[in-house]
């Protein structure tokens, strides 16, 4: 198997964050007070939550379609996603100028479709699963000669989502571990690279990914990209059942690590993070801090940057996540009884 060739990658990745520059926003990079201290690290997080459409993904869609030649573009763009890779596509064809079709699955939130449509493009509600809808969106993208944009395994979009490591260097030079959370594996691919580029070896690159859909962690232990069942997981955007073969690749050579966390994990890091830091994080943006709150990676005494992916989480999500929290915080409680049927019974309860 060939290595990558991380010097062309690199200047890749220059190329996009140059292209990138007043079309995203150059996210903060935030110290963490209250998550230094729970983890004995100094915790910096990386505040994609705040960028424009609410995730990380509109970096590599625009790089994607920007390094377009002009007939393809004449024609237009198509991808199929139930989430952020939608609206980051559906952006960047708006601010290109470019026709855009999205297939999202009929399951899709309400929400999701509306933010989706809002920015110029034309969705397509098709089938119950994602899959369905990569089907029917290959079959558009066949039939009017579309261009697919992938979310993930692609050289462009990889290059675009590296742009947040350069950022992150640019805002601080120094540090020794990043975790990066890990779906299809274009976001830490295009980090690594910069990673590596830049600081070699001496900085720690570690993968977290859910216990629902461990496909790097599987994939990696068998040395080839494998798919594997999944579970529906508060990190949404992180399920799916197979590895890129590129990210795949780039993961293999780059990464140290990848670790998994539970729901329950999951669940107390967005939590904390909007009780604590005031920061509404998606599932997936939480899943590297909830790593470290777990104990799953150990920092202390390390300076560490966790990437908070995406805030897109819907209302009836973080009502649920409200509710697990106060629980796992030992905050509220629910109680089963059986009780006699007699007057004072139900004083008697209150009173212990």
């Amino acid at each position: 198997m060939t290595r990558i060739n991380i010097d062309e990658f690199y200047s890749e990745i220059k190329k996009a964050y140059e292209s990138l520059k007043g079309v995203v926003y150059n996210t903060p990079i935030d110290f963490s007070n209250t998550f230094s201290r729970l983890s004995g690290g100094k915790v910096f997080l990386k505040l994609e939550n705040l960028q424009k459409t609410g995730a990380f993904k509109v970096r590599g869609a625009y790089y994607k379609i920007r390094s377009l030649p002009k007939e393809k573009l004449t024609k237009g763009v198509i991808a199929a996603s139930a989430g952020n890779h939608a609206q980051g596509v559906a952006y960047a064809a708006s601010v290109s100028g470019v026709r855009a079709v999205i297939v999202m699955p009929e399951t899709t939130p309400a929400s999701k479709v509306l933010a989706t449509k809002s920015y110029g493009a034309e969705v397509v509600l098709h089938g119950r699963i994602y899959d369905d809808a990569y089907r029917k969106a290959m079959e558009i993208c066949e039939k009017e000669g579309l261009t697919f944009i992938h979310p993930f395994d692609d050289p462009k979009v990889i290059a675009g989502q590296g742009t947040i490591a350069i950022e992150v260097i640019n805002s601080l030079p120094k540090f020794d571990v990043i975790l990066v959370p890990v779906g299809g594996g274009g976001l830490i691919s295009g980090i690594s690279i910069v990673i590596r580029k830049v600081f070699g070896k001496n900085v720690r690159i570690i993968g977290v990914e859910p216990e629902a859909a461990p496909k790097f962690k599987v994939s990696l232990k068998h040395g080839k990209p494998v798919v594997v069942p999944s579970k529906p997981s508060l990190a949404d955007g992180l399920v799916t059942k197979r590895p890129g073969d590129l990210t795949f690749k780039i993961v293999n050579e780059l990464v140290d690590e990848v670790v998994t966390v539970s729901e329950d994990e999951i669940a107390r890091a967005m939590f904390l993070l909007l009780e604590r830091g005031k920061l509404l994080a998606e599932g997936a943006g939480a899943a590297p801090l909830a790593a470290l709150l777990s104990g799953k990676v150990d920092v202390r005494g390390k300076t560490v940057v966790a990437i908070v992916s995406g805030g897109n989480a819907d209302l009836t999500t973080i009502y649920r996540v409200i509710l697990r929290g106060l629980s796992l915080e030992r905050r509220v409680i629910k109680l089963r009884a059986v009780l006699k049927d007699v007057p004072g019974t139900l004083k008697e309860v209150l009173d212990i």
